[in-house]
């Protein structure tokens, strides 16, 4: 077999392939194989009958389109590793020559990987959050506990933010009532939102046996984007009364003893937290800076692929209704010329994101044990709220188990540059990457599987 490339711009490349007949003998045999199963002549049985009574009855044409169909794949990926090249998505085959007991020679056009230079990540520098756990913090936090133990008492004063209101709704629409709008004796906590707008402020202030009006503009389902003038009228005022901050509060609510073991447990449980987001918003900034620092052309035929896959997702939910989807950004007050803009720019984002980690994995070069492996399918499997095992069904079956295995080489890979930058918190305090990332650190195996999983995210 031989093989010609030909550059046509940073990030395609023209591949022509050639093989000789002497080294099809085993394709051809296949090809006579599969022809003589799906014909029937008189007096052979299916697969039986000779090749010179198929060339004689059907011609060579069909075998000889067998044996190209056979060794395509198979030569293309031949070729492509003896080249060094790294195809991205799926090549276009055209001028495919066939000379009958010489040759067959095709001709292979796709993008690949552009070449550049990857940072030296020691000379990356970056500031993240603080991991600080204030007093106030603990205390609002044990309140949000509290406060699912609260019991609700019936007031005679006028409503305030987090009071629980009795009240029925009526709704019209250019002076036509909508009776699906219509609530009655609704418990309602005054400041969470969710109905109309404009509601909380309406029902500041009111007693029992007053009601206001109000306009509000919906922002939901049929009504998006339409102004209705809504009656709310209040039956009944609450107030939440949080239970008393005590050993015996503690002991029903949890599984500790005292006040004290709940504050230690909570302040402790914040700087988990936050040690997390600070780990996250390492991450993040460090990929930002090189990827700032890193100049490359993008494949427009993959990202013109990644675009027209998001857009079928976003039809699939949509009947597959074009017309549908303008409509759905009209009443969001989105111009679809922006949309796809937007789109396309996310689109290039994800595609620069993945070829920039596939050079730094190649320059890294880490290893992926099935330890590893399996801890990501795990990992990605909660993600998404799927039983292990089933998800790895769907990844067999999808043939999308080599994406997850680079999945997570890229992140492992990354996780090491990180450990060679530096960080300050927003104090000015020295931060050790290698406390988050490295590879002997649980934690930095958790991180890297959290950065193995954003990419993949971000791919979807």
């Amino acid at each position: 077999m031989k093989s010609a490339v030909e550059k046509l711009s940073d990030t395609r490349v023209k591949l022509t392939v050639t093989v000789d007949f002497d080294e099809l003998s085993g394709e051809l045999d296949q090809a006579y194989r599969t022809i003589a199963q799906q014909v029937q002549i008189p007096g052979f049985r299916p697969g039986k009958a000779p090749r010179q009574l198929i060339d004689a009855r059907f011609g060579r044409g069909p075998i000889l389109e067998q044996v190209v169909n056979d060794i395509v794949p198979v030569r293309f990926q031949q070729a492509v590793n003896e080249e060094n090249l790294n195809p991205l998505g799926q090549p276009s085959i055209t001028d495919t020559k066939i000379e009958d007991k010489d040759f067959v020679e095709f001709v292979a056009e796709f993008d690949v990987r552009p070449e550049f230079e990857v940072p030296d990540f020691s000379e990356i520098s970056v500031e993240v959050p603080a991991v600080e756990v204030s007093d106030e913090d603990v205390d609002a936090d044990i309140d949000q506990l509290r406060d699912r133990f609260a019991e609700e008492k019936t007031t005679k004063r006028k409503l305030k933010t987090d009071d629980i209101a009795v009240i029925s709704l009526e709704a019209s629409i250019d002076g036509e009532d909508v009776e699906d709008l219509a609530e009655d004796k609704l418990h309602y906590r005054v400041g969470e939102g969710g109905l109309f707008p404009g509601l909380d402020t309406a029902l500041r202030g009111l007693k029992a046996g007053e009601d206001n009006e109000f306009e509000s503009k919906l922002d939901f389902d049929s009504y998006e984007g339409k102004t209705a003038n809504v009656k709310v009228t209040v039956h009944e005022t609450k107030e939440r009364a949080l239970p008393k901050l005590d050993d015996e509060f503690v002991q029903e609510a949890s599984e500790l003893d005292t006040v004290d073991e709940l504050r230690e447990q909570t302040r402790r449980r914040l700087e988990e937290r936050r040690k997390t987001q600070q780990a996250s918003t390492l991450r993040d900034e460090v990929l930002k800076k090189a990827l700032e620092a890193t100049e490359f052309p993008l494949p427009e035929g993959v990202i013109d692929e990644q675009v027209a896959n998001q857009h079928q997702q976003l039809l699939g939910q949509l009947a597959n209704d074009e017309a549908s989807l303008n409509s759905t950004l009209e009443q969001a007050g989105i111009e679809r010329e922006e949309f796809d803009k937007e789109q396309r720019e996310n689109a290039e984002q994800a595609v620069r994101t993945q070829l920039f980690l596939d050079a730094l994995a190649e320059r890294e070069e880490p290893e992926v044990s099935q330890q590893d492996l399996n801890d990501h399918i795990l990992f990605t499997a909660q993600s998404y709220g799927m039983d292990p095992y089933t998800f790895v069904q769907q990844l067999n079956q999808s043939g999308q188990m080599a994406n997850l295995y680079a999945d997570v080489r890229r992140g492992k890979a990354l996780a090491a540059a990180i450990c060679r930058t530096s960080a300050k918190d927003e104090n000015g305090k020295d931060v050790d990457p290698k406390e988050f990332f490295g590879e002997e650190d649980e934690q930095g195996d958790t991180a890297a599987e959290e950065a193995a999983a954003a990419e993949e995210k971000n791919e979807d």
